[in-house]
Parts: structure tokens; sequence; C-alpha cells
């Protein structure tokens, strides 16, 4: 069925592929109306889940000696742009009846996750055509490479560190560990990445509609639906609400993608399929989760 996602023992998944268009511009059956239980929260509700994500990690990495190796962490970590991937894993724990809290070392591996595929995008690369503008950087591009992929293992470290045997959370640490890994992997956020290289060191632009759908599902879309996952995991929820909240979080980051490149129509109709799949929470309170939607 289009939009699915396949799910196994392994925690491996895959969309079978985007909603057809007639899927897409279904009406959504969850109420839209201001109510009290679905009136949408402003933008910056979301980003203050971000702030306090950032917070602990500012607990996490203080700035000590050797500076020469916690300076470039802190300057990478938290000069990279914001994403709501960290905080959607935050509200999805919230919303299968779980604390935030439960759920925050696992937003602040994904953080640095982000974090260190932000250094990589922002490498000096000069073997294209037209070699991608970018920002000055403060230290130079060895010492971002390797400062960013050390970040990765500091973000296991710290769903490691999370592991209170008195909370029996062994088995959704795991579980976390293994859904970061295979959506930034290979097969995931760095396959987005390559695929994007690729195009531009062979002189094209990333224009084709179904190049940005190809790059999107892999980055925004992978990486929206594995910060939902992981909050459902961390919270407690079941197979289905962790299934649900994964498909609203890939909608939710295929809406964003495409606004981000321009392809509004496209946007608007991964907007409703987001909203359909928050119809199996009806009952729940939804403030906080349809700020990722009115975003």
């Amino acid at each position: 069925m289009a939009g699915t996602a396949i799910f196994n023992s392994s925690f491996s998944f895959r969309f079978s592929r985007i909603p057809t268009q007639a899927q897409a511009q279904a009406p959504s059956t969850v109420p839209t109306s201001l109510t009290p239980s679905t009136k949408p929260i402003p933008r910056p509700h979301w980003a203050s889940l971000h702030t306090e994500i950032e917070t602990h990690l500012k607990q996490a990495i203080p700035m000590k000696e050797p500076l020469e190796v916690f300076q470039p962490m802190h300057h990478l970590v938290f000069s990279a742009p914001r994403t709501t991937v960290p905080a959607l894993c935050l509200a999805a724990c919230e919303l299968v009846g779980g604390h935030r809290h439960q759920a925050m070392a696992a937003a602040s591996a994904l953080l640095l996750n982000l974090a260190n595929a932000h250094a990589h995008e922002q490498l000096p690369l000069t073997d294209r055509p037209k070699p991608r503008p970018g920002p000055a950087h403060a230290y130079d591009a060895r010492m971002e490479l390797m400062t960013g992929d050390g970040l990765v293992p500091f973000g296991f470290e710290l769903l490691a560190r999370a592991d209170e045997p008195t909370h029996d959370n062994s088995e959704r640490i795991l579980r976390v560990m293994i859904e970061i890994s295979r959506a930034v992997g290979s097969e995931g956020l760095q396959h987005a990445q390559h695929m994007r290289n690729t195009l531009e060191s062979d002189g094209k632009e990333l224009s084709h509609v179904e190049s940005m759908k190809r790059v999107a599902e892999k980055k925004e879309g992978g990486m929206h639906a594995c910060g939902a996952a992981c909050g459902a995991v961390m919270g407690g929820g079941s197979e289905e609400e962790i299934e649900r909240l994964r498909m609203f979080g890939f909608y939710v980051g295929m809406s964003q993608g495409m606004l981000q490149r321009g392809l509004i129509q496209e946007a608007k109709e991964m907007k409703n399929m987001a909203l359909q799949e928050l119809q199996f929470f009806k009952d729940r309170d939804l403030h906080l989760i349809s700020t990722f939607i009115n975003f």
C-alpha cells in the first residue's frame, strides 16, 4: 500500500513509495477547527523543545580542557541549523504517554548526528564544475571533519548512559540506537548526501522533481520518521503507535523538504497525509504534535 512502512524484527523499515496524488489529497478526518484539543501551537513552542535539548547538551559538552577538543565540538553542535527532528522525538514520546526526559538522550543523539551531517555538507569540495558556495569556516576542514565524526559515537554514549536498570529500558535504548544508525547510514541520510553530491559533481542541478523527492525521502523524510519513532519507543508506545508516528514523521519531513525545494503543492499533499496519521491519536492531546504540521 502506498505510503506504508514495512517493519521487521530487526527494526529495519522502508517506505514503499510516497502517496499517490489521489491519496494525498484525501481529506483528513482529524478535526481542524480551532478547538482546545486541536488548536495549532505557534512555531516557537517546538523551538522551546529544541532549546531544552541544547541545554542538556551544553551540560554534556562543557567548555573545558583540552579546549582544542571541546571548542570545536561546541561550535559544530550549536552552530548547525536547527531542525525539528530532535524536538519531534520529545513530542512523540509525550504523545504515547511518556515524559520528555525519557527521550532526551535520543533527541540529543539525533541532534549530534545531524550536526555531523551538516559539517560534512559544508566541507569545501572543489571536484565539481560549480563548487557549492558555503559559509566561512571557524576551523579548517580537517578539524571540522574529525570533530564532526566524533559526535556520532558521543551521541551513542549519551544513549548508553541513559540505560537505567530500575526502569528496564535497555531494549528501548538498543532499538533507538539501531533506528538512528539506519536513518543516518548508507541507506539513509548518507545516501541523500551522496545523491546530491553525485548530481552536482556531474554538473547537474538538483532541480528534477523526482530527484528532489528521492533526496527528501532519505533526508528530511527519513530523519523525521526516525525522530518520531525513537520518541515513541522511549515513551513506551505500542508497535502500532510507533509505526503511526513513524509515518507521521515521514510525512512531516517530506512536507518540509518539498516546501524548502519550492514544491508547494507536493508539500500540501504531504501535510494532508500527516494529518491522516494523527487520526489514530484523535482522542489525545494533539497540541504539541500539531506544531510540526503547522510550521
